[in-house]
């Protein structure tokens, strides 16, 4: 097994209807963690901090470049604050994929005085599905 980049990376997120939508090609960051809850659990007869693990999560934020073309990010992302539904969301590399049912929460832009607009959107699991690479 070799190391390897971030390089060819895809990611698809379905859009309020549910059809996935790739979008990879307008985003230039994303950063997606799959934590896990842990509880203390240490008795007062111990010398060193007990642990257990508990519920596991996923969260993303993607970071997109604006493009209102159809099936593209904004299209996608438009509807996260008047729609309720969760969205499947991909992520794969290197022959592995990481699928989760994701709730955004936010659409968000900036505009930087240069003149670039951006978008954030940050998700969270929302089927209480474990998030498991394949």
């Amino acid at each position: 097994m070799a190391k390897e980049s971030g390089l060819g990376m895809t990611i698809s997120v379905d859009d309020s209807g549910g059809v996935a939508r790739a979008i990879g090609n307008d985003i230039p960051s994303v950063v997606f963690a799959t934590p896990r809850g842990v509880q203390d659990v240490t008795g007062i007869n111990k010398s060193a901090i007990e642990r257990i693990l508990l519920l596991a999560d996923f969260t993303i934020t993607i970071t997109g470049v604006f493009n209102d073309a159809a099936n593209l990010g904004h299209d996608v992302f438009k509807t996260v604050p008047s729609t309720s539904v969760a969205r499947t969301t991909t992520i794969v590399h290197s022959g592995q994929t990481l699928p989760g049912e994701i709730l955004y929460s936010d659409y968000s832009f900036t505009r930087a005085a240069t003149g670039e607009l951006t978008y954030t959107a940050p998700g969270a699991l929302g089927d209480g599905t474990v998030p498991t690479w394949a």
